[in-house]
C-alpha cells in the first residue's frame, strides 16, 4: 500500500527544489530559450538563450553556420572572439556592448557574455553582421534568418567621414568623460536634430546653428576642434548606425550645474544619463 505521507512528503521537496532552480534562473537574468532560430530553414542548435529580453547564439557556432570556412579564434588575455571569412571579420568581446564587423559598431543594450566557454551575442547583431535577413514569425516564437551576402558592408563605405569627423568631436566636447551609453545620447541628440524641422538638415549645421544663440558651447570655446578619444568615436559611429536611446529627445544640460537653465524649465524630461539630463 502506498504510503501517502511519504508521497506528500517526496511532492513537497520536488516542488521546493524546482521554485530554487526558476529562482536561481530569474537571478541570473538568463532563461534556456523558448525562442526558435532558423538559418535558411534550418534550426539552429548551436545555443540560443534568451537574457535581458534578447535572444543569444553562441558566435561560434553561428558563424559556421552562417560560413562553413569561418575561421573563429579565442584570445583568452582579451577575452575577445575573431570570426575572419572572406567576406566578414568580425569581434565580439566579452562584457563589452557591441560587436564589430568589417569595422562597423553594432550596438546591443544587453552586453556580449561568455558562459561554459561559449561567447553569447545578440542574434539581431550577427544576422546583420553576416548580410543575412532576419524576421519574427509569432506563430512558432522563433527568428528566421535567410543568408545573404555573407558580410555586412565595410565602415569604409557606409559611414561618411565628414559626419563621424563632426559627430565625433561634438560628442567628445560634451562628454568626453560620461559613460559611453551618455556619449551616444549626446549624438542622437544632433542627429534628432538634424531630422527635426526647427534645425538645420546636417550634423555640421546644428553642431554650429547660431540661429538663438550658441547652442554648444564647444563652438564658442574652440573645444569642437580637440581629437575625440577612440570612444567617442565608436559612440559617433553607433549613431550613425541608426541605435538610438530615444529618436524624440533635443536637449541636454548638466542640471546640477545650470538648474534654472531655460531647457530644465520649458522642457519635459526624458532621463538622467551620466551627468546630463536628456529633454525632448
Amino acid at each position: 500500500m502506498v504510503n501517502l505521507k511519504k508521497v506528500l512528503s517526496f511532492s513537497l521537496l520536488f516542488i521546493l527544489l524546482l521554485s530554487c532552480f526558476s529562482m536561481m534562473s530569474f537571478a541570473s537574468g538568463e532563461t534556456r530559450a523558448s525562442v526558435g532560430v532558423y538559418i535558411n530553414n534550418q534550426r539552429f542548435w548551436g545555443g540560443v538563450n534568451v537574457k535581458d529580453n534578447t535572444t543569444f547564439v553562441g558566435v561560434r557556432k553561428f558563424a559556421t553556420a552562417m560560413d562553413p570556412t569561418a575561421s573563429v579564434k579565442y584570445n583568452y588575455s582579451t577575452r575577445t572572439l575573431t570570426v575572419s571569412t572572406s567576406k566578414l571579420y568580425l569581434t565580439a568581446k566579452d562584457g563589452q556592448n557591441y560587436i564589430v564587423a568589417n569595422g562597423r559598431y553594432l550596438y546591443t543594450e544587453s552586453p556580449i557574455y561568455m558562459k561554459s566557454g561559449v561567447m553569447y551575442a545578440p542574434v539581431m547583431l550577427m544576422a546583420k553582421a553576416f548580410d543575412g535577413k532576419i524576421s519574427w514569425n509569432n506563430y512558432n516564437s522563433s527568428f528566421y534568418i535567410t543568408k545573404g551576402s555573407g558580410g555586412i558592408l565595410s565602415g569604409e563605405k557606409f559611414y561618411r567621414s565628414d559626419e563621424v569627423y563632426w559627430l565625433s568631436r561634438i560628442i567628445y566636447a560634451e562628454s568626453g568623460g560620461e559613460p559611453l551609453k551618455g556619449k551616444i545620447a549626446v549624438g542622437n541628440v544632433i542627429l534628432n536634430r538634424t531630422r527635426h524641422s526647427y534645425f538645420p538638415n546636417t550634423i555640421y549645421g546644428v553642431i554650429f546653428d547660431k540661429k538663438n544663440g550658441v547652442q554648444f558651447s564647444p563652438t564658442a570655446n574652440g573645444t569642437i576642434y580637440k581629437a575625440p578619444n577612440s570612444q567617442s568615436i565608436i559612440a559617433a559611429k553607433i549613431c550613425l548606425e541608426g541605435y538610438s536611446v530615444n529618436n524624440g529627445i533635443l536637449y541636454f544640460v548638466n542640471a546640477s550645474l545650470v538648474p534654472n537653465s531655460w531647457v530644465v524649465k520649458n522642457r519635459p524630461l526624458y532621463a538622467k544619463i551620466g551627468n546630463h539630463s536628456f529633454y525632448y
